[in-house]
Order: structure tokens, then C-alpha cells, then sequence
């Protein structure tokens, strides 16, 4: 397997490990009798913390009406709530409540182990360039997302 051509990595190797990422958290997904939908809300909540139901449907890419039943039924499983934003009375934010889908915890902690073990062997440099990639990755995705559902 070919990992990189002139000292950078390949296409391919990129595009495996995209592939994995992807298809890892569509099975945890439906391991926690999630859809991947409300999977990547909850998580897009977990991560940046409360929003608006349009703030959401905007990381989402999807319209709000799509966005509230996928708020709805994290709020029906009891792991997402509503709540008054209590900067403006008028807005509610939606907050995780903390309370993760059975089994959750142990899938995520079974791929974040052995990914941590190998960052731990980097040198503060390459770690550097990693909190560097993953940085640029997100920007760079966000963008173009956002711009193909315009």
C-alpha cells in the first residue's frame, strides 16, 4: 500500500481513512439506535454546545423543518432539551443533557484509545501539524458544505 508519493500523503490513504471515519460513526449510529442525522446533531451539540435550531440546520446542511424532527426526537430520547436562551428570552437554544445512548461511551472509547496511544508517540511538532490539519480540514469542509447548499 502506497503511502505517500514525493513526501505527501496519498489520495488514497486519505481517502481510506476518510472512509473509515465515515463508516465507523454510521455504525455507531445504528449500534445506539441512532440515525446518523441525530447521531451528527448530538454530536455537532456535544462539541460546540448549545445553538438554535437554525444554527444547527445550518451545520447540519439541512432545511429546519428536517432539523426539528431531528431535534425532537433527541429531545424525546431525553438526550437533547430545549431551553430558553437566557440572553434573549425570544430564542431557545438547544443543549445536550448529558445523557449518552446505551453502549456510546464504550464504542467511542474503543476507537479513542488505540488513536490516542499513537498521538502520545508523536513529537509536540507533529502534533503541532496534526491540531494544524485538523484546524484547516474542519474550516475548509464547513466552507465548501456550506456553499453546495446554497
Amino acid at each position: 500500500m502506497q503511502t505517500s508519493v514525493n513526501g505527501e500523503v496519498s489520495p488514497e490513504i486519505y481517502r481510506r481513512y476518510l472512509a473509515s471515519v465515515v463508516q465507523f460513526h454510521l455504525t455507531a449510529a445504528e449500534t445506539c439506535g441512532l440515525g446518523p442525522t441525530d447521531y451528527q446533531a448530538l454530536s455537532l451539540l456535544d462539541a460546540d454546545g448549545p445553538m438554535t435550531t437554525g444554527q444547527l440546520s445550518e451545520r447540519l446542511g439541512l432545511s429546519p423543518s428536517a432539523t426539528t424532527r431531528a431535534v425532537d426526537r433527541l429531545a424525546n430520547a431525553g438526550l437533547a432539551e430545549r431551553v430558553p436562551d437566557a440572553a434573549d428570552r425570544r430564542r431557545v437554544l438547544v443543549h445536550v443533557t448529558g445523557r449518552q445512548p446505551e453502549r456510546l461511551a464504550e464504542i467511542l472509547a474503543r476507537v479513542q484509545a488505540p488513536i490516542a496511544a499513537a498521538i502520545t508517540e508523536l513529537t509536540p511538532a507533529q502534533r503541532d501539524g496534526l491540531t494544524a490539519y485538523f484546524a484547516a480540514a474542519t474550516q475548509a469542509y464547513r466552507e465548501v458544505t456550506a456553499n453546495l447548499n446554497t
